[in-house]
């Protein structure tokens, strides 16, 4: 089922050589040692990314034979399915996160991903998602992206933790405790989140909290205190650690002229649409929520938790709030 990839890999291996990409060989073109040979391959791109500009040019020419591969292997894999399923979902995830960088044409890399290249993203024989940066859905190119793939973004906002008023939300929290708990059972279906795995019911609160509701970085800051913890459960000292250096993270993450904006946010719950603003929601530091009002979607905005105990936070919001009550 593999043959078409590995056939199109070997056809370039001379490419990948050129490059001095990877030492390994396709020459006992076997099944097993070709999916090594895909991970080896991946690895090296990841350790060398001044080369990717390379890679880029040297493949270019063969974007339609790769396309062809795929498909070839799509269609084969379909015709293995269990019975009762007729169709492959692909999941290109993680797509979301790649850093804008702005091209020498004057436009960004996610334009040519998204835009230039929708065509090809669009061609595989399969259900396809894509996770795509929140920041182009806030900006002209939204309707860009909506006439290139033919629907509306769907946008996954935060597990709502606390309300715009700052109340914690019961329903949300116990959410994020069972994405926890089933992330657990997946290694140990006895084990209990309290006290299994965090020494007390505060210590969990608090990092499902300050996570503000974001999947990814709630499991982040979990990895982080088990590595800070010599054994189960995590302690609460484990957890404030992990979360002081997370926090010193988003620090470094705000320019000067942004502490002013996130304090307005904090307060008003809502976003102007230009870059900056843009720029903060695409590095996390403000989160996006939304909630279902009668037959109407609610959406509103706030600074991540974290900021919130940062100094030069806590400083512009005192300056904003003394402007307001002059």
């Amino acid at each position: 089922m593999y043959f078409p990839l590995l056939k199109w890999l070997k056809d370039r291996w001379q490419d990948l050589k050129d490059l001095a990409l990877t030492e390994v060989s396709l020459e006992k073109f076997e099944i097993e040692a070709g999916i090594a040979d895909f991970a080896k391959i991946t690895a090296n791109l990841r350790a060398e990314p001044t080369q990717r500009r390379k890679i880029r040019d040297r493949f270019n020419p063969h974007t339609i034979t790769l396309l062809a591969a795929l498909n070839q292997f799509i269609d084969e894999a379909k015709n293995k399915l269990p019975e009762g399923y007729s169709d492959l979902v692909v999941i290109a995830d993680n797509l979301d996160r790649i850093v804008p960088v702005i091209q020498e044409d004057g436009r960004s890399n996610h334009d040519h991903i998204f835009l230039d290249r929708n065509e090809q993203l669009k061609a595989l024989h399969c259900h396809l998602i894509y996770t795509v940066p929140i920041s182009m859905l806030y900006s002209h190119r939204a309707t860009n992206l909506r006439d290139a793939f033919g629907s509306d973004a769907q946008v996954l906002p935060m597990i709502m933790v606390r309300t715009p008023d700052n109340e914690i939300y019961e329903p949300g929290l116990n959410k994020v405790k069972e994405v926890i708990q089933k992330r657990i059972h997946r290694i140990d279906p006895e084990l209990n989140l309290v006290p299994g795995v965090f020494d007390e019911e505060e210590t969990l609160k608090n990092l499902c909290l300050m996570s503000g509701g974001h999947v990814r970085e709630l499991l982040l800051l979990i990895r982080d205190a088990v590595k800070r913890s010599d054994s189960l459960p995590i302690t609460a000292k484990s957890v404030l650690r992990s979360l002081s250096l997370a926090r010193d993270v988003y620090r470094k993450a705000v320019d000067d002229n942004q502490w002013q904006v996130l304090a307005r946010v904090s307060q008003s719950k809502t976003i102007n649409n230009n870059d900056l603003e843009r720029s903060l929601l695409f590095n996390r530091c403000l989160l996006e929520y939304r909630y279902w009002e009668g037959e109407e979607v609610k959406r509103w905005y706030d600074v991540h938790p974290l900021i919130k105990g940062i100094e030069e936070f806590q400083q512009a919001l005192a300056n904003l709030q003394n402007l307001q009550s002059d």
